[in-house]
């Protein structure tokens, strides 16, 4: 069984003074990941359709439990895991069912919610080291200090 590392960057969006969570994993932004995905599957439309998720546009309640998969706002089973490239997650969101486990953290079952006919089941699952993953997590939230709500 493949383990991934993620990361978890909070980085500026744009020139607007907002920032935005972009998970990367194995190294690589989530949004490359995705992008060449849609694009190798000939999807439409693809390619810089994606962003980070932007905290200070929507309310996501405390990160870890967003990235847990344990958030109010998630539309269960499912989390949003990005936006859209314009900032707003409702507007093209990626899907991710997260699960957790006593030593792993699964992503898995992605979707586009507003393309009900197309196929991720060949899009990951990532399966990420439970303690990593936690580290990721508190990295973040030190980073965003009191963005984190």
């Amino acid at each position: 069984m493949i383990i991934n590392e993620i990361q978890f960057r909070y980085e500026q969006h744009g020139d607007d003074g907002v920032f935005a969570i972009l998970p990367h994993i194995d190294g690589a932004p989530l949004t490359e990941l995705i992008d060449s995905f849609e694009l190798t599957a000939g999807m439409q439309p693809a390619g810089d359709a994606y962003g980070g998720l932007i905290p200070q546009f929507f309310r996501f309640g405390s990160m870890q439990d967003h990235f847990l998969g344990w958030s109010t706002t998630s539309m269960h089973p499912k989390t949003p895991v990005l936006g859209c490239e314009c900032g707003e997650w409702g507007c093209w969101p990626l899907l991710a069912r997260i699960t957790v486990t006593a030593d792993l953290v699964i992503w898995d079952s992605f979707e586009q919610p507003y393309r009900k006919t197309r196929d991720y089941t060949t899009f990951g699952p990532f399966r990420f080291d439970h303690h990593q993953y936690d580290d990721a997590l508190r990295a973040l939230i030190s980073v965003m200090g009191s963005d984190e709500t």
